[in-house]
């Protein structure tokens, strides 16, 4: 079996593989593979265990990987994961276990860095933590949050926690997406605002809904054209969700004042993407979720799961249609 994008190499300390011994050779990748790569890499793997969506598994490569029978996923579905394909191939696709005990706080990860990612993007730490390296000095001036207005796009589990960080910084906090009342905003603390208002009136703009077919592309030149030219824009929830050249171009005009983004249209984004250049722009490698009490959440009911399929008795399956394929004989 393979652990796929372990960057941190802390997937084997992330959960007990101890019930593996003796079943399993486990070889753990901590560099992300390209479509390419993965097809020569992981030719001869029966399992692959992924990470959220780290690792796209499209048709095309499903189809160069003949003894592939088992991909461990978290949660259940997978944006990047042809599920069809893996049907049609005989591949198991197994979804967490939902009474697997969690330590506390695991939801916190992603608000947590959003506000982090939010204050270095309006105080310009990454820029002015570039200049001590460099034996400079310090270049640029920041804002304070106390009495700026954040905009919330979505208000679920995390753009709840949002708000309630906003409103201990003092912060005048308003919210829309497509579902939200104003009787559940009130209910919150936070004021609802039409989409176009929203864009308008916040200093911060923090992007907090699910990547889906309706929300891809939902920040386009035109919302991004009616923030002010003293805004930021704040993404810890998928790249898609803003269309990435108009944003781009909005840092390199100065449009908006700035962007802190934790996630990107390809992860991880090419060595020469423009993101990576632009000073007005505060960039962190996907980290929303990854805290050691998170991992160890998303690791630690695979080693079960894997030893049950080993068994002959694969435990949540979500294509069941592929446990009466050839590939998955006896084993």
């Amino acid at each position: 079996m393979a652990i796929l994008d372990d960057y941190a190499g802390v997937a084997l300390e992330s959960a007990d593989w101890s019930v593996l011994d003796g079943i399993a050779e486990i070889e753990v990748f901590r560099e992300h593979l390209s479509e390419e790569q993965a097809a020569a890499a992981l030719h001869s793997f029966d399992v692959l265990c992924t990470i959220r969506e780290r690792m796209a598994l499209p048709r095309g490569l499903i189809a160069q990987l003949p003894n592939l029978k088992l991909v461990t996923i978290i949660g259940r579905s997978l944006p990047n994961l042809d599920m069809e394909a893996a049907t049609e191939h005989g591949v198991l696709i197994i979804h967490p276990d939902p009474d697997h005990p969690r330590l506390p706080g695991v939801a916190n990860a992603t608000p947590e860095l959003a506000w982090c990612l939010m204050l270095a993007t309006v105080r310009h730490l990454a820029q002015e933590e570039r200049r001590m390296r460099e034996g400079l000095w310090q270049n640029s001036v920041g804002i304070v949050l106390y009495g700026r207005t954040l905009g919330l796009l979505g208000l679920g589990r995390i753009g709840r926690r949002m708000a309630e960080y906003g409103r201990v910084f003092g912060m005048d906090v308003i919210a829309w997406s497509q579902n939200l009342t104003t009787e559940t905003a009130a209910a919150i603390g936070v004021r609802r605002v039409e989409k176009d208002e929203l864009f308008a009136q916040a200093d911060i703009l923090s992007i907090h809904v699910v990547l889906s077919g309706r929300t891809r592309g939902l920040v386009t030149a035109r919302e991004l054209g009616l923030m002010k030219p003293t805004s930021y824009l704040v993404n810890t929830s998928r790249g898609p969700i803003v269309e990435e050249s108009a944003l781009i171009a909005a840092l390199e005009s100065g449009r908006i004042a700035g962007a802190g983004l934790d996630v990107f249209d390809e992860e991880p984004p090419a060595p020469d993407h423009p993101l990576r250049t632009l000073e007005n722009v505060t960039l962190t490698p996907h980290l929303g979720y990854v805290t050691r009490e998170t991992l160890m959440a998303f690791y630690g009911d695979k080693p079960a799961a894997i030893a049950a399929f080993a068994r002959g008795a694969p435990i949540r399956v979500i294509n069941t249609e592929a446990l009466n394929h050839p590939r998955q004989r006896p084993r």
